[in-house]
């Protein structure tokens, strides 16, 4: 735990601001007013609030040196709430700065802590900035290296290619469609996955009630001629249930939701290769679906078993290979750098295996130490790379997609990630997943169903957002779905107001 004492109380938010920061230096740390230890960083910040020029100025001192950060830039705002997010960017540069001199570490992302950069330059974007006013704001305001800047540009211009009306596709939605069970819940998931088993009904009376939601949204979305863009089908592994289960669900899916016919995408992930079958690759195919998962995430067997996943590598090729003979024409493979007791040599010969498949997209992950997982509540247990090993392998994982005629199509970051990296998409070009892309950029509602599933209403005027969750354990959704709908019902009405109620 590094301690670091700052020169006045701030607000709770302002703490936990400087403290996400802190943590991307130190593995934890606590930000206080008081010097703890002589092991303490002491801060002091000095502002200088002109009106046209406000500047913020930083003085660190730790383990004997001094170093010293001034930022400034002309006042952008009159709205009092523009001025204090413009304030608090300012006290985050000159923070990341002296941490930066501090440490000998150097933060590509500069001062972003959130999950969507590519979001914030959809953003400048769609104010009318150029390209390189957009990436001048990036690597100016937030600090993002020119490296990462560039990636981001690169991405978006991939995905307006793939979805030329990203930025208008407001008033149509996507549905996620969360199936809560896996064979076995792997260490580092905080998804709602549960160990299928049949005990009680629980299965049967999950899918009863996602049957009910889908029927009752489906109807909605017909009353008001809401078009769907795209549909995926996540969890857990949908690809759990049975094949006759799965087959029923497609059936509500066609018969419920309005132009099927326009739908751009449906995925189903059927991650766990230990669940896809021949019966269920024929269930998919008798509905047209040829987009799925085959997640290998490592080609070490004793990772798979560290991590709890119950499936060999062989079996993952086997499957993948079974998918491809049996019709499925968009496959998508996931791999995580930064197993347990996984380096550049482990994660070269999972490149090397992946190579030899050519799947239409490959997401690298870079595994996050998620608050409620296995592998952050026994972080003993689980031995993983430094910070420089975790760069390389993402670095390596940049060289092979290229070498191997993948785009980057989009990209997110999560709190906790090993080495302050992020989670990137490639796809062949034309490959890419939409519903990953709208997510991701936030682009328009998505409509949660099922165990866990989370909601994001965007109002198409404002492009405000609100999030509702679905209960998260099959047995609170079973008694509380039908309360779920109508509340996700209240939402939509407010954002897409009937022409009667116009009236």
């Amino acid at each position: 735990m590094q301690q670091l004492n700052v020169n006045e109380q701030f607000p709770q938010d302002w703490i936990r601001m400087f403290t996400h920061l802190a943590n991307l230096f130190f593995e934890q740390s606590k930000i206080g007013t008081e010097t703890v230890d002589e092991a303490t960083i002491n801060i002091r910040f000095f502002e200088q609030f002109e009106e046209k020029s406000p500047s913020i100025s930083a003085q660190l001192q730790w383990n004997g040196q001094r170093h010293t950060a001034q930022f400034a830039e002309d006042a952008l705002e009159t709205d009092e709430k523009e001025l204090l997010r413009q304030k608090k960017r300012m006290y985050s540069h000159v923070l990341l700065e002296v941490l930066e001199q501090a440490t000998g570490m150097v933060q590509e992302w500069g001062i972003l802590t959130g999950i969507r950069p590519t979001k914030l330059y959809h953003m400048y974007r769609q104010e009318g900035k150029s390209v390189e006013e957009a990436l001048a704001l990036l690597r100016n305001r937030h600090r993002v290296s020119a490296r990462k800047s560039d990636l981001i540009a690169q991405i978006a211009d991939v995905q307006l290619n793939a979805l030329p009306d990203l930025y208008s596709l407001k008033r149509e939605v996507s549905i996620y469609i969360g199936i809560p069970f896996c064979p076995t819940k792997c260490a580092y998931c905080t998804f709602p996955a549960y160990a299928i088993h049949r005990k009680n009904g629980r299965v049967e009376n999950f899918l009863d009630g996602l049957h009910e939601e889908m029927r009752v949204i489906g109807d909605w979305l017909k009353e008001h001629d809401i078009r769907i863009t795209t549909i995926y089908f996540g969890g857990g592994t949908p690809t759990s249930i049975e094949a006759d289960e799965m087959d029923a669900l497609y059936q509500t899916m066609v018969d419920s939701f309005p132009h099927m016919e326009q739908v751009r995408e449906v995925t189903v992930e059927a991650g766990r290769p230990d669940t896809i079958t021949i019966p269920k690759l024929e269930v998919l195919k008798k509905w047209g679906i040829d987009r799925i998962s085959v997640n290998p995430q490592s080609y070490t067997d004793e990772t798979l078993k560290a991590i709890g996943r119950h499936h060999s590598v062989q079996e993952t090729i086997d499957k993948y290979w079974l998918s491809r003979e049996q019709g499925m024409r968009n496959i998508n493979m996931d791999l995580i750098i930064g197993l347990p007791n996984e380096g550049l040599a482990e994660f070269e010969h999972s490149l090397a295996e992946t190579e030899k498949m050519q799947p239409e997209s490959l997401t690298i992950h870079t595994l996050s130490f998620k608050r409620a997982s296995e592998m952050t509540r026994n972080k003993d247990k689980y031995q993983v790379a430094d910070r420089k090993t975790v760069g390389q392998m993402m670095k390596r994982g940049e060289e092979w997609a290229k070498d191997n005629g993948y785009i980057p199509y989009y990209l997110y970051r999560q709190k906790n990630i090993l080495g302050n990296l992020e989670n990137v998409g490639y796809s062949k070009p034309g490959e890419e997943s939409l519903y990953n892309i709208l997510i991701m950029e936030e682009a328009q509602t998505i409509i949660g169903l099922g165990c866990g599933a989370s909601s994001k209403f965007m109002d198409p005027a404002t492009g405000k957002l609100t999030q509702f969750h679905n209960p998260k354990e099959p047995a609170a959704y079973i008694l509380g779905f039908e309360d779920a709908i109508d509340r996700k019902i209240a939402y939509l009405d407010g954002l897409f107001p009937s022409a009667e109620s116009i009236k």
